[in-house]
């Protein structure tokens, strides 16, 4: 059985004028002509079609794929095994870059790439983004902010779920250090404070002691960071900014 250039078109999903190109190259001839003079393929051509095609989508010119196609020693099981490989690879390098995209489909403006459900379920009733704005007044030309733009962009609900969690944990145990009444400039005081600014460094951008410092003061300056922070434990703030103080003061000295 023979087919005409435009059912092989069809079949192929290539344009009528791509065969008489590759017929006029060389790359396939079809292997018989009808009463008139048209171009038939028959399943030989058709298989030979499919390998250019296959090398076509890969990237290859087609100096080399009809290098490859016509060398007398290459074993036709060969050529599959090679697409095979090469095809395998392009799928992980595809997967790879729609994951990529994905993230940066979801990102929102802070980077809290979640949806308002999973927003409500990681942060219950405190917004992310509520302070998004003064946010970026406050601190946008700094490489800090850019820098924790970038590492929130990327990160999933899993990612905002273990930061919540390591937050609570670390509330709780600070709680149980000031019920005990450790001071501020104690040993257990400073390793949390340590501790807080290592969280920052991991989650966020680099925090040096300086930086740290500055962090503190704005803990009980202002009152929605000293909200935050004596809702794990009444006079929280103020401890943490001492004992971040300390921590400081010990580690620079």
């Amino acid at each position: 059985m023979s087919y005409s250039v435009g059912q092989v078109a069809g079949f192929a999903g290539v344009t009528v004028r791509t065969l008489h190109h590759y017929d006029d190259i060389g790359l396939l001839v079809p292997g018989g002509r009808s009463h008139a003079g048209h171009r038939r393929y028959d399943d030989a051509d058709l298989d030979r079609l499919q390998q250019i095609l296959f090398y076509r989508e890969l990237g290859f010119p087609l100096e080399d794929v009809a290098a490859l196609l016509d060398d007398p020693a290459a074993d036709p099981r060969a050529h599959l095994r090679r697409q095979h490989e090469l095809l395998t690879a392009r799928i992980a390098r595809l997967e790879k870059m729609a994951a990529a995209v994905e993230h940066a489909m979801e990102a929102r403006e802070m980077g809290i790439n979640l949806t308002p459900e999973e927003r409500f379920e990681v942060f219950g009733d405190k917004d992310p983004e509520q302070y998004a704005e003064e946010a970026e007044q406050r601190w946008g030309g700094t490489e800090a902010y850019a820098e924790s733009q970038r590492r929130a962009a990327r990160y999933t609900k899993d990612d905002w779920t273990r930061m919540r969690d390591e937050v609570a944990d670390w509330g709780a145990r600070y709680e149980g250090l000031m019920t005990a009444g450790e001071p501020p400039t104690g040993e257990a005081a400073m390793d949390m404070a340590e501790e807080h600014r290592q969280h920052i460094g991991r989650w966020f951008y680099d925090c040096p002691y300086d930086t740290h410092r500055g962090l503190g003061e704005l803990y009980v300056s202002d009152e929605r960071f000293k909200a935050f922070y004596d809702a794990m434990h009444p006079g929280l703030a103020v401890h943490l900014e001492e004992a971040i103080r300390a921590n400081a003061a010990r580690r620079t000295a």
